[in-house]
């Protein structure tokens, strides 16, 4: 197996649970971290959108492709494509040209539920089969990506699978789920309090136990899915579940709604705020029931998890 983004926050848990299982693999890392201990598992390729794809593909069986670029350095970046498309689709492009002539049987490919769009309606989540309405960059460019998956699928010479994620966290998170943890655990008040809406999250030990569902489930070649968590969380009811992992009280107080995207406005923060206001779900019912998959971890367990790595990382 080829795991690129080897060295990402889903790619790295998923090499770890390889190595466990004994399953061959071969991480792709764009380059190995300052203290890393060079392995003959783990490749580092420079670029990948200039990387030598074919050198790595020899006796490869199936890829799993997790390498992507998610996030911008700054609002005005967020309006540039280019970034987006040259790793997000240019890079998949170039990957799956070379798996279809090495001879590789199945891709994964993990994609986002952004591409269906930004907000669900109360009670109506997406499911698969749904049409999509990609906003952004990132979700553009991530739809784009699937096209090339089933373009390369053609004519029977490559299996595919979309596995369309939500926001995923763990032990080893980082962006806004790590700052979330930070200000929780540095008692902060926050203006959370009473928040009506759901969000659909995914514990990476659910990715990892459905990444290895979608490379050996012979039913999901040829299938887009979401996968997630089994349940949905309120943002308020998220604040608490993690404070309570992380043995302090929720300091939540009550704002408006509609206040909070005001002041939101003003400070160029309107997006960030209205994911975390808004109700984003998915119903991943037809990835279970194809896979004959369960999340093993439930929500509960998962924001355990997290908080506890959080509290022994902030110990040492």
């Amino acid at each position: 197996m080829l795991v690129t983004g080897a060295g990402g926050f889903i790619g790295h848990a998923l090499c770890a649970r390889l190595a466990a299982a004994k399953v061959p693999y071969v991480g792709a890392v764009r380059a190995l971290a300052p203290d890393a201990t060079p392995t003959s598992d783990l490749v580092a390729l420079g670029d990948f959108a200039a990387a030598d794809w074919t050198s790595v593909l020899a006796g490869i069986d199936t890829i799993v492709h997790l390498a992507a670029r998610a996030h911008v350095g700054t609002a005005r970046d967020a309006s540039d494509p280019t970034p987006f498309v040259v790793a997000n689709v240019h890079v998949t492009r170039r990957l799956l040209d070379a798996a279809v002539q090495a001879g590789v049987r199945r891709v994964v490919l993990a994609s986002t539920i952004k591409v269906y769009g930004e907000a669900t309606l109360p009670g109506k989540p997406f499911r698969a089969g749904d049409p999509t309405a990609p906003q952004d960059a990132y979700a553009h460019s991530k739809a784009g990506a699937e096209r090339v998956l089933w373009h390369c699928c053609r004519g029977g010479k490559i299996e595919g699978v979309a596995l369309r994620l939500p926001l995923t966290y763990g032990p080893g998170v980082k962006g806004n789920f790590a700052r979330l943890l930070e200000a929780i655990a540095a008692k902060r008040r926050l203006p959370l309090a009473g928040i009506d809406n759901r969000r659909t999250l995914l514990y990476v030990g659910n990715a990892v136990s459905a990444i290895e569902a979608a490379v050996a489930t012979p039913a999901l070649a040829g299938q887009t899915l979401p996968i997630a968590d089994a349940d949905s969380v309120s943002t308020s009811e998220l604040v608490e579940r993690l404070a309570r992992g992380l043995d302090v009280g929720p300091r939540l107080f009550h704002v408006p709604a509609p206040l909070m995207h005001a002041a939101a406005m003003l400070m160029g923060r309107r997006a960030a705020v209205t994911r975390l206001l808004g109700t984003l779900e998915v119903d991943a019912g037809r990835f279970r029931e194809l896979a004959r998959w369960s999340p093993p971890f439930t929500v509960d367990e998962g924001l355990a998890a997290t908080a506890a790595w959080w509290k022994l990382r902030h110990s040492l």
